[in-house]
């Protein structure tokens, strides 16, 4: 895990402290062994977790400045990306969400107090807490498996105007953001960019959306409703209206 995660370091100039990389090691060590009695991840080899779960992670220090920004991510799971990159800037102010209420305590109360990292926790679901949480966060990051326009919809109401999401995403990165145009449009966001790296013999996309006007209050819907009608369906959705 140390060498693959060094040499990827190194292809992704990221230039980080030994202790920093140390603690970011230790905690995609302490996920493999937590993974032996939690469903936390699919990747049990070590040199597979440094390229898909860390490398992927820090890679999106290359893609904004992070330095004391808040940041949510959203349906963390294993800790995946606000972990690692709360790790490498330690100013970020990290809150993590996701509803697997035994993967969120045991990053509260086991892998990050032992590692001496701070972190906020919200377990639920992400479109209730959009209504306690709403446009409060500097940036949000997913790399949750949803489409990009029902990601849209999760993610963007808790980012300020101004602020940023970034999806992360893999080989269908364009399709998705061509079908998501609408809602990113209709969700008060504008794409900006698509930053690309090649981590495990393969191309990770990150796609930047700036949060340029305001999220209209009957978004997010639930998830039910996000499925069965997505705002990818431009014509059938009213932007001001009640989503039927």
């Amino acid at each position: 895990m140390k060498q693959t995660l060094l040499a990827g370091l190194e292809r992704l100039n990221i230039e980080l402290p030994p202790e920093r990389v140390e603690t970011v090691l230790r905690f995609g060590e302490a996920v493999l062994e937590k993974n032996k009695v939690m469903n936390l991840t699919a990747i049990t080899d070590p040199a597979q977790a440094a390229e898909l779960h860390l490398l992927d992670s820090l890679s999106l220090l290359k893609v904004l400045p992070l330095a004391g920004k808040s940041l949510l991510d959203v349906g963390t799971g294993a800790g995946f990306p606000g972990v690692p990159l709360k790790i490498a800037e330690p100013s970020l102010r990290l809150s993590l969400l996701d509803s697997l209420q035994k993967r969120m305590r045991w990053l509260e109360t086991e892998a990050l107090p032992e590692l001496g990292v701070e972190a906020r926790f919200l377990t639920g679901r992400a479109e209730d807490f959009a209504r306690t949480h709403r446009e409060k966060f500097d940036l949000v990051a997913s790399r949750a498996v949803a489409r990009l326009d029902l990601l849209c919809e999760l993610c963007l109401p808790f980012v300020h105007k101004g602020g940023y999401f970034l999806a992360m995403k893999g080989a269908l990165a364009r399709e998705e953001l061509h079908e998501a145009s609408n809602a990113i449009r209709l969700l008060g966001g504008s794409y900006e960019r698509t930053a690309e790296f090649e981590i495990g013999g393969a191309v990770h996309s990150v796609l930047v959306i700036h949060k340029t006007g305001r999220t209209p209050e009957q978004y997010p819907r639930s998830w039910a409703r996000m499925k069965q009608k997505p705002l990818s369906q431009g014509s059938r959705i009213k932007d001001q209206g009640s989503g039927t």
